[in-house]
């Protein structure tokens, strides 16, 4: 599954004797990057993608592709709604960043000026944690850290909060980067303190409105009420099947918003000339430059041709060396979708790519090969090179899928009867799991905080089953009980990376 993509993609690296080839490339965009993208679309079976690329304050290009839902034909334009993921953090970091312009608040106040309930597993990083640090992923935990219990389920905004008291944070306060959903979630909970307006109204009125936003939605519960709205889908036994909506209104600050290609580029275009529109002055300056500046080592990784090899954060930004040109770029994956906004404000390039499955890397490989165009560098065919891996990585995960499937046709015996691995279950982060048996007589766990999912068990033989989810965003797995004098005492679930790296562990109540 892709990893996000709440992600961040390496970017592949080309021998510099490519590098050194002197090639014509101003014509990619107007005579070649349709052929392209339609040819991309059949290779990675991407049902809508939609671009815009800005430049010098003009758009050169806005366009939809494909269609909006499978199976249905209703074209992509540049006005149909994607969710764009964690491309939501931008929006809420600029917020928190107008808020310190303003005087209201400082990116350096301590969150319990203004969430004195907030609390950290951590007692030094809950007493010293800075907005700041909320909006660059340095309170400690690993990424995606907790997002089981905070992706897609029930709860509210509060009890995320609540509930990030629970994490066992993996780092030391502030001294390793970790993605960290429930921290922009916190950040966002911190404006209707200081404004008296949700998260969502205060983007609204404040970001949204101002640029003609007309379209864009805050919240995932808003978006099945529109008329021009794509579908989201996802690969499901190798076939490609449209999927529910998530709802992650509970984490909206972190991810939650909707837009189109055509909203994105007011947002980007205000972004490339310092928050003005025209002569008037949207956002201010001084905010889009906060949330410039760097605040964390993210890692370093190969940039083709780059003479800078960093990767940084700002605040709700991924900051990037790029042949000596300054990249400003955010990634965003929810359930069937994946996006990337990219900047660089001093070539006032701005690119936009949506697609409506989350098993491409087009939206990744798109950007680099349109940023090389205007660079002036040889074609190096990056999607091609992320196809390969990418199919690669199918076919292995479908041998080793099928392997398990096997071992689940030759009927193994659980250990114990499976009345045995009935029963409750707890965990301390995420709450109460309850194992049955379904139909077939298969067990069948139920999560608290996801009631419209649950997951298949089949045994493999000893005490591992084989799981699959009816939310195929979870992925398969094997689930191993702990079993100590003939009884079973627990069992340790683990979700596909793209929603959390880390296992939990349920401890079964007597």
């Amino acid at each position: 599954m892709k990893k996000f993509y709440l992600t961040l993609v390496g970017i592949i690296i080309v021998t510099s004797a490519a590098l050194a080839q002197k090639v014509d490339r101003s014509k990619f965009i107007s005579d070649s990057l349709d052929n392209y993208i339609n040819k991309a679309m059949t290779n990675w079976r991407i049902p809508g993608v939609a671009i815009c690329i800005v430049k010098d304050g003009k758009v050169l290009k806005m366009k939809g592709y494909g269609i909006k839902e499978l199976g249905l034909n209703n074209k992509v334009d540049e006005n149909s709604l994607f969710m764009i993921g964690s491309n939501t953090k931008a929006f809420t970091a600029t917020a928190l960043a107008i808020l310190q312009v303003q005087g209201k608040l400082s990116l350096d106040d301590k969150v319990n000026k203004y969430l004195p309930q907030w609390k950290l597993d951590n007692a030094y990083a809950s007493q010293e944690a800075m907005i700041r640090d909320l909006l660059c992923h340095r309170i400690g935990f690993r990424t995606f850290q907790g997002d089981f219990t905070f992706y897609n389920t029930d709860l509210t905004r509060d009890q995320v909060m609540e509930k990030m008291s629970h994490v066992k944070a993996v780092y030391p306060f502030r001294t390793t980067w970790g993605y960290t959903n429930s921290a922009f979630l916190t950040a966002g909970q911190i404006i209707p303190v200081v404004t008296g307006k949700p998260w969502e109204v205060f983007v609204r009125e404040n970001i949204f409105a101002p640029l003609g936003m007309g379209n864009t939605l805050a919240l995932t519960a808003d978006i099945t009420r529109s008329l021009n709205r794509t579908a989201p889908h996802t690969l499901v036994n190798g076939q490609l099947n449209a999927i529910p909506y998530c709802n992650i209104d509970g984490l909206a600050p972190a991810g939650a918003i909707s837009s189109s290609v055509n909203d994105l580029s007011k947002w980007v275009m205000a972004l490339l000339n310092d928050g003005k529109v025209g002569q008037r002055q949207v956002i201010p300056a001084e905010a889009i430059r906060l949330t410039r500046q760097p605040q964390d080592v993210v890692g370093s990784s190969g940039h083709v041709g780059g003479e800078v090899d960093y990767s940084l954060y700002g605040l709700g930004w991924e900051l990037e060396d790029y042949n000596n040109h300054r990249i400003v770029m955010h990634t965003g994956g929810v359930n069937g979708y994946v996006s990337s906004v990219t900047l660089l404000p001093k070539d006032k390039l701005g690119i936009i790519i949506l697609t409506n499955t989350d098993q491409n890397d087009l939206f990744e490989a798109l950007k680099w090969d349109i940023i090389d165009a205007y660079l002036q560098k040889p074609f190096e065919d990056v999607n091609g090179k992320y196809l390969a891996y990418f199919k690669n990585q199918l076919q292995g995960d479908a041998a080793n899928d099928k392997k398990l499937r096997d071992t689940v046709a030759l009927n193994p015996h659980p250990t114990l009867p499976s009345s045995e691995y009935v029963g409750k279950y707890l965990n301390d982060l995420y709450g109460n799991m309850t194992v049955s048996h379904g139909a077939n007589n298969d067990l069948e766990m139920r999560f608290e905080h996801h009631p419209k999912m649950f997951a298949k068990l089949q045994p493999l033989g000893g005490n591992r089953f084989y799981v699959t989810f009816s939310d195929p965003i979870l992925g398969k797995a094997i689930f191993p009980f702990t079993v100590e004098d003939g009884k079973v005492t627990g069992v340790r679930v683990k979700v596909a990376d793209f929603v959390e790296y880390d296992p939990y562990d349920f401890k079964k109540i007597p």
